[in-house]
């Protein structure tokens, strides 16, 4: 399977269909007060840099960095497409993203995702990258519906 990892942008239709179905299943797990998935142009408004993952030209995933103070950052729209689900692509965006962020000067990164059972795949493969529960970060506040991580790169 030849996997590309690479910068993306918005504006590129299938990327961007994506990250509407990224939001989308957010909210169909979350309610929307507890829901913090970014849609594409809050993304770019938020300054985030985006990479897709394509195995033989199709998308297979997407992954975003936002940056988080002067050092940090706070990963984003982590999303694998159905039809690539189970097959490291998640784990591939994952790595690709903290090796893109240590060569930017970045020391660490955060993130926030569920707490529920749809979301214990997304914290297993945190834990197993070296990422650890923290206390609620930025601007977030505790919520129960809310996992929060971080990583020292």
């Amino acid at each position: 399977m030849p996997l590309e990892i690479r910068r993306d942008d918005v504006s590129v239709a299938d990327t961007r269909a994506l990250v509407t179905a990224h939001v989308s299943g957010m909210l169909a797990n979350t309610p929307a007060e507890s829901c913090h998935a970014l849609d594409a142009d809050a993304l770019v408004d938020n300054g985030a840099l985006l990479w897709s993952a394509r195995v033989d030209g199709e998308l297979a995933g997407i992954g975003a960095l936002s940056p988080f103070g002067d050092d940090a950052g706070e990963l984003k729209s982590m999303r694998v497409t159905e039809r690539f689900l189970g097959q490291g692509i998640g784990r591939a965006i994952l790595r690709h993203i903290m090796t893109e962020a240590r060569a930017r000067g970045i020391r660490s990164l955060w993130l926030e995702t569920g707490s529920g059972d749809d979301f214990a795949a997304a914290r297993g493969l945190y834990a197993g990258e070296g990422f650890v529960e923290c206390p609620p970060f930025g601007s977030y506040r505790p919520d129960p519906l809310s996992t929060f991580m971080t990583r020292e790169l």
